[in-house]
């Protein structure tokens, strides 16, 4: 929200208190606090106190490298939920420091200094650095003369300053210039409404901020102040986070730390999924005939979705198979998981009024209920429908019934759509909580109620979903999917720039509907979005009103599906490495260049390529000619499809068929290629191919590679020494080569344990 009149008045309607000094800082040493009154007019003698309104800040650190600001105008409010759950270290105190000219609070590397001398000033420093300021005209309590109030604090950005983040946004990556609203929508991916709203961004100055607040956020990013970042809240507080890097990476470990980490997903969860699409006409015989067809293309599939017409229209949901189209679900999901595959469902949060359920769940409370003690209902999506109160207990275990129900018929996970459009007006929540606060935290509640069922069910590492909306918190219930877009090449792009920005907000994995959503693509768009979806962290084919099974384009299109289905299979055991770091620091999966290289500055802004873990740089091709730009960074990068080598620094200029695209391996890479390419759920390690890529004298490092059997590894330690390779393993399971790639000269194979050596 803007509150100003260009820099020097406010809009008309508002008063602005500003922080305008600082009177007094007080220690509580137990408590590890420092709390700041801040006047918000200049005191000159004993008679300016009287009648002068008083800002109070208080600043803590839950854990080392992160301060937390409270902000407070009147602190005597109401507090009603819900909160964010964060995880401070147990037993963490920063070390507090006061004297004449400021009060410090340390932790870590990271120091806030209030200046108890002159114009209002708070520098956050880390390690001695000041990487954003709290300056005059910052910190205010606002308040309109037609009723409403408002909190703001604005920090600034140096100079070449980058902000990302703040959600799955799919506009520009860069947030310089926006204005964000943080409230979930359901508006495709084509707009400024976002899916899944998260108040967390990362600077290219190596720190993150996370506003604590369920409610809409308001962020005017450089835009109402040029050199600031501003936020805003309703009501009369302000809790934000500043969080230290130095680099981005750093960031998100401790973003996550505080908000939680994703979890591993289960490995089947990464092959191919198919889906029925959205309003297409399906049965058995259908599904089977998709399934046929798969496999006899030599099409690998791990999971079939039926999306919302198996259940009966005008009753979702009422979790029930429609039969007549479904008569015997049960034997139906035992022929599927004959057949190795594993079942997902669509559901939502809403049951509508045709629905056997509705009348059972309005009378036992457990939909949201009006102010007057009635049922909130409204016509959209399904006639009458009602929105499941997922903050009553009862509620909860009602709904989760009916999941386990269809756990039991052999459904394996489910795809928790909607979410977002979610009332504020006229409404009252079982537990009392805010309705303003619950419109954005709605998505968490609801997606960890499912979550939650399938790892009881299924087991830790086994759960997964397949959600579209989110906030923070959200990345701790993988996995989550880009929402309806559109079928051409700039979707595409702009499906890309969403994932992008859910990866800068802590989020490890992420998909998209391959094709699109809305409409048909034209086979040459399908063909193109197959590469990029297949080389994503989870693959989904999925559409509105046509299939999506590539046979129902070309057979080129079949040709693609299945070279790039092999490729994400034989690279199970690298992406099972990947996976590991986004349950230890919560570094995505899917990495914009920024990410991973955050000291090369032409990487600041590129929104159209990302890696792959940490070695492989994807370039989806967004052309119908095959056409494309992609930044190589510095070093001699190495074509994973040609082989063909690329010097960095520099921008290449490139032409792909279909079969190809900018896929390259970092140099110093030891890329680990599985011997299988029919599923991805096999023995990692089991007879792994190790690809070394101009891998420098003088290396020596340790590569692990999951087995796919709980946490345990099977690790190769390669070393170079002058022209000579040395690859050895005391526990390999099988068979294992390994492999050179450019300038090697030759190419080795090793049976067992022990060692090989390779001549460059």
């Amino acid at each position: 929200m803007k509150f100003t009149d260009g820099y020097w008045m406010s809009r008309p309607g508002l008063v602005p208190l500003y922080a305008v000094e600082v009177d007094d800082v007080r220690v509580d040493e137990a408590a590890g606090t420092m709390t700041v009154y801040a006047p918000t007019s200049v005191i000159r003698h004993r008679g300016d106190t009287l009648n002068r309104p008083m800002l109070t800040l208080t600043y803590s650190s839950p854990a080392p490298g992160v301060v937390t600001v409270r902000v407070e105008h009147h602190s005597g409010g109401v507090h009603r939920g819900p909160d964010f759950a964060l995880h401070a270290r147990e037993g963490f105190r920063p070390v507090v420091k006061v004297d004449e000219s400021a009060g410090v609070l340390e932790t870590g590397a990271l120091t806030v200094r209030v200046h108890r001398t002159g114009p209002w000033q708070v520098d956050f420093e880390h390690a001695g650095r000041v990487v954003t300021s709290s300056l005059p005209k910052s910190v205010a309590s606002v308040s309109s003369v037609a009723g409403g109030s408002w909190m703001h604090e604005q920090l600034t950005l140096a100079p070449g300053e980058r902000v990302y983040g703040l959600g799955e946004r799919f506009g520009p990556f860069v947030k310089n210039g926006q204005e964000i609203d943080v409230w979930n929508a359901d508006g495709g991916t084509s707009s400024e409404l976002a899916y899944k709203n998260v108040p967390f961004y990362v600077t290219s100055a190596g720190y993150g901020v996370f506003v604590d607040h369920p409610e809409k956020v308001s962020l005017e990013v450089a835009s109402e102040v040029n050199s600031r970042v501003q936020l805003s809240v309703p009501g009369q507080n302000l809790t934000y986070h500043v969080i230290a890097g130095p680099t981005p990476k750093e960031v998100l470990d401790r973003y996550t730390a505080l908000t939680g980490r994703p979890p591993q997903v289960p490995a089947w969860s990464y092959g191919l999924w198919l889906s029925t699409s959205f309003t297409t006409d399906y049965d058995e015989k259908t599904v089977t005939s998709f399934i046929d067809g798969m496999a006899e293309r030599d099409l690998p599939l791990s999971v079939f979705h039926f999306d919302c017409f198996w259940m009966r229209e005008y009753q979702w949901c009422d979790f029930t198979w429609d039969p007549r189209t479904f008569p015997d679900p049960e034997g139906m999901l035992a022929r599927l998981h004959d057949r190795g595959l594993k079942v997902c469902v669509w559901i939502n949060p809403y049951i509508a009024q045709r629905s056997p359920l509705f009348a059972e769940a309005a009378a036992r409370g457990y939909l949201l209920r009006t102010a007057d003690g009635g049922t909130w209902q409204w016509d959209m999506w399904q006639a009458g429908m009602g929105l499941v109160d997922f903050t009553n207990p009862d509620a909860t275990a009602w709904y989760l019934g009916h999941l386990e129900r269809l756990l039991d018929q052999g459904v394996d996970s489910f795809k928790t759509d909607f979410g977002e459009r979610i009332p504020v007006d006229d409404v009252v929540w079982f537990d009392g909580s805010d309705p303003q606060r619950m419109h954005n935290y709605y998505a968490q509640a609801y997606n960890e109620a499912v979550f939650g069922l399938l790892e009881r069910r299924r087991g830790t590492g086994e759960a997964v979903l397949f959600a579209r909306s989110a906030t923070t918190g959200g990345q701790t219930m993988p996995v989550h999917w880009g929402g309806d877009c559109d079928s051409m090449f700039s979707s595409m792009a702009e499906t890309l720039r969403g994932g992008l920005s859910l990866a800068m907000s802590g989020f490890g994995y992420w998909s998209h509907d391959i094709g699109g959503f809305e409409g048909t693509p034209d086979a040459d768009v399908f063909k193109r979005w197959l590469a990029f979806g297949l080389l994503s962290s989870h693959s989904r084919l999925h559409g509105s009103t046509s299939y999506r099974v590539p046979w129902a384009f070309d057979e080129e299109a079949v040709d693609v599906a299945r070279e790039f289905t092999h490729l994400k299979m034989r690279l199970m055991p690298y992406l099972a490495q990947a996976a590991r770091e986004v349950t230890a620091a919560g570094t995505p999966l899917m990495r914009p260049m920024v990410l991973e290289f955050p000291q090369d500055r032409s990487t600041f802004g590129i929104d159209t390529q990302y890696m792959l873990g940490g070695s492989l740089l994807v370039a989806p091709v967004f052309t119908a000619d095959g056409t494309v730009e992609v930044y190589v960074p510095e070093g001699t990068w190495t074509s994973l499809i040609s082989g063909e080598q690329v010097v960095g620094p520099r921008w290449v200029t490139e032409r792909h068929d279909v079969h190809s695209l900018p896929l390259y391996v970092r140099p110093g890479t030891v890329l680990p290629v599985g011997a299988r390419t029919d599923r991805p759920d096999y023995a990692w390690a089991d007879g792994v191919e190790l690809r070394l890529v101009e891998i420098p004298d003088g290396y020596d490092d340790v590569t692990e590679i999951p087995t796919g059997d709980g946490d345990t590894v099977v690790a190769f330690r390669v070393r170079r020494d002058g022209g000579e390779v040395v690859v050895s393993t005391e526990d390999a399971p099988g068979a294992w080569s390994v492999r050179a790639g450019a300038p090697a000269t030759s190419t080795t194979s090793a049976t067992g344990a022990g060692s090989v050596t390779i001549t460059l």
